[in-house]
């Protein structure tokens, strides 16, 4: 029927029923003219900010404020496993490390000291150190032999990134390691098949090397399965022999619940750095993006910039935020060299302001430099005509790539000098370009961290009166270089993160700042202020053996930098071979989501999978990480494991699947390369408690059942602890919804899901509340003309009303789904009757959103 007359109905009787109580159960009449308002909508609340940080708890009509357990990763309130201290706690004797009963180091040498940690809450953990007969800058000493363990190992295969590594031997564990996470089962016995291993015999240990003074540590492997420990200070003057907070042993059930206390003992021992959680993190995560770095390198100007705004809002996926990349500044080259001859000469900056590229009035007859236009022109464009929120300018940590120019006019206060990088042995074991590299060669113009802060002050002060929001901070690993005479590596990351730290604070108030290039823990363990980093090395648009890679590395790699900061996936393209593959493993990433489409090159209906129309996206509540089941298995290499990513929306969780076999880097070629070209399709299984937080969803009295909708459009009732079978070819994916099934009364079963057409469903859901009714409650029926074959005589039902109504709060418009086990009464948007779908085999409820204003939360009632 159309629309027409629905309206009529509703504005006749806007569902006008005298309610009389039956029985004495219900002792109090209630009569309305429409149906009660949800409760956010009585206190309201009717747009999206209002409802930012506020749980509703289900089943009551009350308000509850929670934790943000889920939205921070705090464990604080609930604990999926209670560790048993006495399987988790660290020692050493006889010469072996044990976690509780289970030795997993052997040959433990005298020289290693261990000191407790239960000056930072861990009770049952340890910090290791090392004593030397001499001083050095460098040392490396065995902790003994690792036996009976599986591990993942995050390690910096370039001086930049790092990738995954996965073994059980301790010849297999990678130089550069910063990161290990070990399982091993409990007790003596030795590890078994792995098929046999359930959750409640593991334990994990993390093993986190740091900073210590002016050292910093990681782990290696050597031929005799050895665990290694290296302690480097990057300057040959700065030396020592003694060594007793440079690495924490700490050990748990729950590998997530572990890594997390680590992280934050570790806080609280070094005082130079915050958890994730604690830090603001920026308004770009929730909106869409475009950089402009594939689409113009470092040709970008203002035109170009403008070009590529105007066509992603014309396909109706609008971005709200932008990135100009490299490109935009004034740099120069040195002088022509011997040194350089085979080389590109590698520019240096020349001044804080933009290059002549943005400094152009187009609207007259010809191009013409108008220094009064600036980059701000861009800026005021963006924002006024394009409706952009914020836009942030790319720049290196030490300015540019070969850094400030030394002794150029307007910069010599800066006190720039020329310094020349020494790599570590293990970058250069990994990296062996590094040897040639145009930095290594042609040198950085470093300013005096003297200076720093006032340069990072300069240049941001001047593009914050421009208009600009924040900045992407990359190269930032070349300062572990540099260390030599201005006191190691470690002491100049600290000056020049704290430097970068207080401009950012001063400068941006939104905290718009994204660290690139930025994986040595120098960094992650001086960063006080930077909440979103780059997890992976680049997205590669024309390197086919990168691609899956690049979504396994930033996976594994969030294991670990999701504990800092908030992982950023890299900007992908919307029309690309692997697009589906990168667009899905955003969804459920809990990152920023951008493209870096070339104008005019898009492919939107991709895009609004991703992208309400008013730009906001559906970004789940954390970094995503692989499943329980996957940490110890490798997906790109064993040619038989898929890769599953979980992560939380506040009422559902979300899980992806991705098939990311046949290319991975090589340890002896020293790059990625295809280890199989035609790698055969692979099957496994999902389960709801892949999904780790998801009882943070659920009721307490949550039975384990769940409903589970696949972006291919299937939804499956999961009882607990069954499995969903699913096989996939080589860069295919899926991506479910999972939400645990409350039970409103006897037979009657609820599940939302969300906007089922996007890729993280559940992340529209932003307000929950149900209503049941107990007691016989008649209505008194009003004749009025039924409409649009649906009935309105409460009759029909015995003259009883609903025995539940459900309030979901949804932001965006498309298919709404839920999963409910009969079929509703009726269903109302906004207090006004509307058409659904209801199919009685699977259980899958739909109903249609219209696009709403910007911010606009839709409410949706079901009947039942």
């Amino acid at each position: 029927m159309e629309a027409k007359a629905l309206n009529s109905y509703n504005a006749i009787c806007r569902w006008t029923f005298a309610l009389h109580k039956k029985s004495s159960a219900a002792a109090n009449s209630v009569s309305f003219c429409r149906r009660p308002r949800p409760s956010w909508e009585r206190r309201g609340v009717s747009s999206i900010r209002q409802l930012t940080g506020v749980f509703w708890n289900r089943g009551r009509k009350e308000r509850r404020e929670t934790s943000l357990k889920v939205a921070t990763g705090s464990y604080s309130t609930v604990e999926i496993e209670k560790d048993r201290a006495s399987m988790s706690a660290v020692k050493i004797s006889e010469k072996q490390i044990f976690i509780g009963e289970k030795s997993i180091l052997s040959g433990v040498p005298e020289n290693i000291k261990i000191t407790g940690a239960s000056k930072v809450g861990l009770d049952e953990s340890v910090f290791v150190g090392a004593l030397f007969p001499q001083s050095n800058s460098r040392h490396v000493i065995p902790l003994g032999t690792l036996k009976d363990v599986r591990f993942l190992s995050c390690f910096r295969f370039k001086l930049w990134w790092m990738a995954q590594k996965m073994g059980n031997l301790g010849r297999e564990i990678p130089l550069e390691t910063q990161f290990l996470l070990l399982e091993s089962k409990s007790g003596s016995s030795p590890t078994e098949d792995v098929d046999c291993r359930s959750p409640e015999q593991m334990i994990y240990t993390v093993f986190l090397p740091l900073l210590e003074g002016s050292f910093r540590a990681c782990l290696q492997g050597n031929k005799e399965d050895e665990l290694e420990l290296c302690f480097d200070s990057g300057d040959l003057a700065i030396v020592e022999s003694s060594f007793t907070h440079s690495l924490l042993i700490h050990a748990g059930t729950d590998p997530f619940k572990v890594i997390t206390d680590a992280i934050r003992a570790v806080e609280l021992h070094l005082q130079t750095f915050r958890h994730r959680d604690e830090k603001k993190i920026p308004g770009i995560v929730d909106w869409f993006g475009w950089c402009t770095w594939d689409a113009f390198y470092t040709d970008v100007s203002a035109r170009g910039v403008e070009e590529g705004l105007k066509s992603l809002s014309e396909g109706g996926t609008p971005p709200r935020f932008v990135i100009i990349d490299d490109g935009w500044q004034t740099v120069g080259t040195d002088k022509k060299s011997e040194d350089t001859s085979n080389k590109q000469a590698l520019r240096r900056l020349t001044h804080i302001k933009e290059n002549y590229k943005f400094a152009k009035n187009e609207k007259r007859g010809e191009e013409q430099e108008d220094p009064a236009l600036g980059i701000q022109h861009i800026v005021e464009i963006a924002k006024k005509k394009y409706h952009l929120k914020y836009v942030y300018v790319w720049h290196a940590i030490t300015g540019y790539w070969g850094g400030v120019k030394p002794g150029v006019s307007g910069m010599e206060h800066y006190e720039s000098a020329m310094k020349f990088p020494v790599h570590s042995p293990g970058v250069l074991s990994n990296e062996p370009g590094m040897h040639t590299d145009g930095l290594t060669i042609q040198g950085i113009g470093l300013v005096n961290p003297e200076k720093i802060f006032l340069f990072y002050n300069d240049l941001h002060s001047y593009l914050a009166a421009a208009g600009i929001d924040g900045v992407k901070v990359d190269v930032q690993c070349i300062l572990e270089t540099l260390g030599a005479d201005v006191g190691g590596r470690v002491t100049l990351t600290r000056a020049y993160h704290k430097a970068l730290d207080s401009s950012i604070a001063r400068n941006f108030p939104d905290n718009g700042c994204i660290a690139c290039m930025s994986h040595n823990t120098d960094a992650f363990y001086c960063s006080k202020q930077t909440a979103v980093v780059r997890a992976s090395d680049d997205f590669y648009p024309r390197d086919p053996v990168t691609h899956t890679i690049h979504i396994a590395s930033v996976a594994y790699n969030s294991v670990f930098l999701g504990e800092f900061m908030l992982p950023d996936w890299d900007m992908f393209h919307s029309v690309h071979p692997a697009a589906e593959f990168h667009a899905a493993a955003r969804a459920v990433g809990g990152c920023p989501i951008y493209v870096s489409d070339k104008p005019g090159i898009h492919n939107f209906d991709l895009l609004r999978k991703l992208v309400l129309p008013d730009g906001f996206v559906l970004r789940a509540r954390l970094p995503g990480r692989p499943t329980r089941d996957c940490l110890f298995t490798d997906p790109t290499r064993d040619g038989k494991s898929l890769l599953k990513i979980w992560n939380m929306n506040k009422y559902t969780g979300v899980l992806g699947v991705f098939n990311c076999q046949g290319a991975a880097w090589s340890p002896l070629d020293k790059k990625n390369v295809f280890h199989n070209t035609n790698p055969d399709e692979i099957s496994g299984c999902i389960r709801a408690d892949d999904v780790h937080l998801l009882q943070e969803a659920a009721e307490s009295s949550w039975n384990g059942d769940c409903a589970v909708y696949s972006h291919s459009g299937e939804l499956v009732r999961l009882p607990k602890n069954a499995a969903l079978p699913i096989s996939l070819k080589v860069l295919e994916h899926e991506v479910y919804t999972v939400t645990p099934i409350k039970k409103l009364a006897s037979g009657v079963s609820f599940a939302p899901f969300g906007l089922v057409d996007m890729f993280n469903a559940g992340g529209a859901i932003c307000a929950l509340e149900y209503e049941t009714y107990s007691g016989n409650i008649e209505a008194e029926f009003i004749e009025i003309p039924a409409v649009l074959g649906m009935s309105i005589n409460p009759s029909e039902n015995g003259g009883h009303l609903p025995t539940a109504t459900i309030n979901i709060g949804v932001r965006g418009c498309g298919r709404f789904g839920a999963y409910l086990s009969l079929k509703p009464k009726r269903c109302s948007v906004d207090s006004l009757l509307t058409e659904f779908s209801y199919d009685s085999h699977s259980g899958l409820l739909t109903v249609m959103l219209q696009k709403p204003s910007e911010g606009q939360i839709w409410t949706v009632t079901i009947e039942v």
